[in-house]
Formats: C-alpha cells, sequence, structure tokens
C-alpha cells in the first residue's frame, strides 16, 4: 500500500481523516507501550548501531547503512549488516545470512539483496537472534538497518534518519499519520543518557524549513547529508525515459531525473516494496517503446525484477553524501575502541 495524502498535511491542519483516526492511534501507541513493557531488551556482544526513522516508509536508511559499511570496510574493519528481511520468507524462524548468489527477492527481500553485494548481511525477524548470529560469524560491529522502535535489544549507538522533505508529516502516529511513535519520543532515543545523533537528508532548503519547523529536532544539531545520483556512464541528460519506482519516496527519484535532464514520458509510482506481476512489467515495455524511451528505475527496484527483463532497463543508483562524516566517525569510534562484552551473545 502506498502512504495516504492526508499523512502528509501541515501539522496545524490535520484534515478530517487524521482526527477521525485519532482513536486508533492511541490503539497503537498502547499497543507498542505493551510491547515494551513485556520486553527484556539486551545488547549484542559486538557493538550494534541501529540506524532508524520515526516515519513509515523510505527516509534514508539503507543508503546511510551502505554508506557507513563501505567506510567501515575501507578502514579495515569487518561490519554486518542485519535487518529484518520486509517482503521474503527467510529470516523468519532463524537467522538467514544473505547470499545474493542464491537468494532472492522473495526469499529475503529487496533492501537485503542490496546490502549483500557489498558486506554480510543477515535477515532475522528476531532481531537480537540475528546480532547474535552476526557476532558468532565474526562481525567487529553491526549495522541494524531499521528497528529503533524495537524493544528486544539495546543500540550501542542510534542513528536517526529524518527526510528533510517529507518530515513527519501531519505530526500524528499510524493510522492517522505516518509516525510510528510521537516525534517527542524518538528525539529522546537519540538523546542522553542514550547514546545517539540525527541524520537529515535533503537540500539546504527543505532541511532549513524542517528544522524551522520542528525546533525540537533542530536542538540536536542533525548532519546535514544528501543523496546523489551515482555515473552510470550513460548520458542522462536530454534521454527520453519511462521511469518507474516502488520505494518509499518515488518522486524523489523521479525529481533526480529531472534535475538531470532526463525526459520523462511517463513517471509510474507503485508501492514500496512492490512485487512487479508480468503484465505490469509487460505494459511498462509497451509503453516505453511506443514513446521511443528508455525504461529507467531505482537499485531497489531492480532486485525485484526477473533477470531477463532487468536487462531491459537502465538503473540509477545513489549514494549518500555529507560534509559531516567527521561527526559520525567520532561517534562510532568509542565503539570500535571497546572491548566485546562478555555475554552470551
Amino acid at each position: 500500500m502506498r502512504a495516504p495524502a492526508f499523512w502528509w498535511q501541515a501539522p496545524e491542519a490535520p484534515g478530517l481523516k487524521a482526527r477521525l483516526l485519532a482513536p486508533a492511534s492511541l490503539l497503537w501507541r498502547l499497543g507498542a507501550a505493551l510491547r515494551k513493557a513485556r520486553a527484556c531488551p539486551e545488547r549484542a556482544s559486538v557493538p550494534l548501531i541501529c540506524i532508524g526513522n520515526l516515519t513509515a516508509g523510505g527516509a534514508g536508511k539503507t543508503p546511510l547503512v551502505r554508506a557507513l559499511a563501505a567506510r567501515l570496510a575501507a578502514a579495515g574493519h569487518t561490519p554486518h549488516i542485519l535487518l529484518r528481511g520486509h517482503g521474503g520468507r527467510l529470516g523468519r524462524t532463524a537467522p538467514h545470512r544473505v547470499d545474493p548468489a542464491r537468494d532472492g527477492f522473495a526469499d529475503v527481500g529487496d533492501e537485503a539483496l542490496l546490502h549483500a553485494a557489498q558486506t554480510r548481511t543477515w535477515v532475522a525477524r528476531d532481531r537480537l537472534a540475528g546480532a547474535r548470529a552476526a557476532a558468532r560469524a565474526g562481525a567487529e560491529l553491526i549495522l541494524m538497518d531499521d528497528g529503533l522502535q524495537n524493544p528486544a535489544i539495546l543500540p550501542d549507538l542510534a542513528i536517526l534518519v529524518v527526510d528533510a522533505g517529507q518530515g513527519f508529516g501531519n505530526g500524528r502516529v499510524m493510522p492517522a499519520g505516518p509516525l510510528r511513535e510521537p516525534v517527542a519520543e524518538g528525539l529522546a532515543r537519540i538523546a542522553p543518557p542514550n547514546r545517539g545523533l540525527a541524520v537529515l537528508i535533503g537540500e539546504p532548503e527543505a532541511r532549513a524549513r524542517l528544522l524551522a519547523a520542528w525546533p525540537a529536532l533542530a536542538a540536536h544539531e542533525p548532519i546535514p547529508a544528501r543523496l546523489a545520483p551515482l555515473a552510470t556512464g550513460l548520458p542522462i541528460a536530454g534521454l527520453p525515459v519511462v521511469a518507474f519506482a516502488g520505494i518509499g519516496r518515488p518522486e524523489k527519484f523521479f525529481d533526480t531525473l529531472r534535475a538531470l535532464g532526463a525526459q520523462l514520458r511517463r513517471a509510474e509510482a507503485f508501492a514500496d516494496h512492490a512485487a512487479y506481476a508480468p503484465a505490469v512489467l509487460t505494459r511498462l515495455q509497451r509503453e516505453a517503446r511506443a514513446a521511443g524511451a528508455m525504461l529507467v528505475t531505482t537499485e531497489k527496484d531492480a532486485v525485484r525484477l526477473p533477470p531477463a527483463f532487468r536487462r531491459e532497463v537502465l538503473v540509477l543508483p545513489v549514494a549518500l553524501e555529507t560534509d559531516r562524516w567527521d561527526a559520525l566517525d567520532a561517534a562510532i569510534a568509542p565503539l570500535l575502541a571497546s572491548s566485546p562484552r562478555d555475554t552470551t551473545a
């Protein structure tokens, strides 16, 4: 499903649907409180960094995890990545080490395949069990993609990722809004005595608007970052394209193509993690041929395509960029210097 439009209305004017769903939001919060009360949170035996967000859908967690993993590996460290494996059948009963040569989208989900292409990656519905498996397999440090609200595991460092373009929407908790938990509770996860920081992804104007609207976030002095397209060797400028994307915010991808000078003949948004039926792919291919255009999509979408169809599509990868790697390095350095904990993890 795609996020409803009323989620992204201004907090001061949330609309009738958001107000009507307020009681359901209270039930959501009650369920979260009960899960937290029943949990006995533990730490892994190796440092664990949780990269999460407060809203449903994408905020830029996965590009940040990939960038951190590459940076750690380049410095001679051995990070492993841990995630639930949304949409995959493996990892539900026991942790599973992702093998990109054998596992497919239906096995482990799209994000796990992206991670596993460069870093040892695990999918596990029980994130604590997954952390234990990674530690036994030699992980020096674990990067957990999502799970900031998981009550079963205590991160050594929490990184809150915020998309400056969408912010916190109408400021309400699901289903009345996009939030997984109230903003104040989410920010408390990165405030003392907890160890954490925030990363704000977007262009300078969008970051400035969001910080002005949410002074509580501004007080945490989030690290500015942006997602930038990587060079593919193909001339995007002037290229006629039919673009499609099933990610958290497909509009960001379409805007990137426009900024690169691509001529969008058509842009079609699908639900996040969408599984593309053969009939849909055939239609997209027919529309592209009729328009004399090239099909183009995201890396995350590409791993959900059949191999034969993937060869017909131009894939535009993006990477996270920031001028403040020093702040991230300084937050992570103490974890790498610490000795492994004497636990059963």
